[in-house]
């Protein structure tokens, strides 16, 4: 039986080093099947050459304009599915595999014909045993959280289950998802789009599936990651998008609103939150952003 195609996508930004340990730990995965696309944005690194000269089977795609995680991946999404991959696995440039990583997932991937979408356990680079992500999960509010997050791995996942999203850094899609949903939507840019992909698939019918035992290490976002105003404005911004894309209830709505005013009031009127005004600033930005269906890059 000839296994299913897999094309690894992998968006490189002036991140050579990171990209290379990726393509390294890639080279010694057991899954044969296996085709990598990397996308360049424009680097000035010196990035293109040493992938070329270290790893000729790569193809790698140059970008003519910078459309964000969702927009950028897009590119490599369509080029592995004009190659007639069945898994498309959208990967970040920053992150380390198990051997078995891949052939893991697409077993479990393959066991079920319902299941659309995969991914791993994600660590922390720095601290290898730590869980990143296993998987995520929606809230009563539509709020995005990591499945056990910064939790020390005790074997407390160690079957394979459904989840509400996978995370960006490592997601790997079926084919047949994409062709009936679509891909990744392009107005999120960034942060959000993962999460509205794998809820525009499991509203079309498919499972969403952690796979505790393909294992992966990411070196973003460690345990005392302290996110930029950039990321207040596409989380304010693609949170309402997300919410309106799939006609969140009211009592939602008026939910993240109520939260919404209640963070901004603090960080405005209390002292101590005197260090928060840029993230207010890019909150209110994302909010009005919202209204006026402004989506791509934040422009400040």
């Amino acid at each position: 039986m000839t296994e299913p195609l897999v094309i690894t996508v992998i968006l490189n930004t002036n991140r050579r080093d990171d990209t290379l340990a990726c393509l390294a730990s890639l080279a010694k995965s057991s899954y044969v099947h296996h085709r990598i696309i990397v996308l360049d944005n424009a680097s000035t690194d010196d990035s293109v050459a040493a992938i070329h000269a270290a790893f000729p089977e790569v193809q790698i795609v140059s970008l003519s304009a910078n459309l964000g995680y969702a927009g950028n991946n897009n590119v490599g999404i369509v080029e592995a599915l004009a190659q007639e991959a069945a898994w498309v696995f959208v990967l970040n440039e920053d992150t380390i595999l198990a051997p078995d990583c891949l052939a893991e997932m697409v077993q479990l991937g393959e066991s079920d014909p319902r299941i659309g979408i995969v991914g791993p356990m994600v660590y922390h680079y720095d601290e290898p045993k730590v869980i990143q992500s296993a998987g995520g999960t929606l809230s009563a509010t539509w709020e995005s959280r990591h499945i056990a997050q910064n939790e020390p791995d005790t074997g407390q996942f160690s079957q394979p289950r459904d989840v509400d999203w996978i995370s960006g850094c490592a997601i790997m899609v079926r084919t047949a998802v994409i062709e009936q949903v679509g891909a990744l939507d392009e107005r999120f840019f960034y942060y959000w789009e993962e999460t509205e992909w794998c809820l525009r698939a499991s509203r079309a019918g498919w499972r969403i599936c952690h796979v505790p035992v393909a294992k992966l290490w990411h070196k973003g976002v460690q345990r005392h990651y302290r996110p930029g105003p950039n990321v207040t404005y596409y989380s304010t911004r693609n949170r309402f998008l997300m919410m309106s894309k799939h006609r969140a209830p009211l009592k939602i709505w008026l939910a993240v609103w109520a939260q919404n005013l209640r963070t901004l009031a603090s960080w405005t009127l209390k002292p101590r939150w005197r260090a928060m005004r840029e993230h207010r600033d890019a909150m209110w930005q994302g909010t009005i952003d919202f209204l006026r269906r402004r989506w791509g890059m934040r422009t400040v």
